[in-house]
C-alpha cells in the first residue's frame, strides 16, 4: 500500500516537473551547441558551455530547497566551480573546456549517482542512477579525447540530450509510482 503523503510523494511532484524543465534544457541547449560550436569556440559557443553548469548551479537549488538531500548542495558547489572553470578555460579553446567538462562530469556523475540511490524508496532513480554512472564515463573520455586529434564539442552536445533523457524518464516514472523502487 502506498502512502500518499509520505515524504517522498511529498518530494515527488516538484522533482518531477523540475525534471521535466531540466530534460527541455538540455535539448534545447545542446542543438545551439550543435549548431553553433562543434569544433571552435565563439561568443555564442562560451555563453553556452558557461550556461550549462550555471543552469545545473540553479536546477540543484530548486531541487535542493525541496528535498534537502545533502549531495546537492555538493552539486551546487561542484557545478559553480565547473561554469567558472569553463569560462576561463573557454579563453585557451575546446581542447581545454572538454578537459574542464570531463572533470565536471566525472564528480557530478558521482554526486548524482549517490543522490538518487538515497531516493530509490522515492521512485524513478534507476534512470539518474544509470545517468551518473554513464556521466562518470563520459567525463573520462571528454578528458582523453582533449588530446586527441580535431576535438569536439559535439560529444558535449550527445551528452547533453542523453542525460535530458535519462531525466525525462525519471520524470514520467516519478509521475507513475512513487514508491515502486
Amino acid at each position: 500500500m502506498t502512502i500518499v503523503d509520505s515524504p517522498a510523494a511529498r518530494s515527488a511532484a516538484p522533482l518531477r516537473r523540475l525534471y521535466f524543465v531540466r530534460f527541455a534544457f538540455a535539448v534545447v541547449w545542446a542543438a545551439l551547441l550543435f549548431l553553433t560550436s562543434k569544433s571552435h569556440l565563439g561568443p555564442i559557443g562560451v555563453v553556452l558551455v558557461v550556461g550549462y553548469p550555471l543552469f545545473d548551479v540553479a536546477a540543484a537549488v530548486v531541487d535542493a530547497r525541496s528535498s534537502r538531500a545533502a549531495g546537492l548542495y555538493v552539486n551546487i558547489a561542484i557545478s559553480l566551480l565547473a561554469g567558472i572553470g569553463v569560462a576561463i578555460a573557454s579563453a585557451s579553446g575546446v581542447p581545454a573546456v572538454l578537459r574542464v567538462w570531463g572533470a565536471w562530469a566525472v564528480v557530478a556523475g558521482l554526486v548524482q549517482l549517490i543522490v538518487a540511490v538515497g531516493r530509490r524508496r522515492m521512485g524513478g532513480q534507476w534512470p539518474m542512477i544509470l545517468s551518473g554512472g554513464i556521466s562518470v564515463l563520459a567525463g573520462a573520455n571528454f578528458v582523453l579525447s582533449a588530446g586527441g586529434p580535431n576535438p569536439s564539442l559535439a560529444a558535449v552536445a550527445g551528452y547533453a540530450v542523453l542525460g535530458g533523457i535519462f531525466f525525462l524518464v525519471s520524470a514520467i516514472r516519478l509521475g507513475r509510482a512513487p514508491a515502486e523502487n
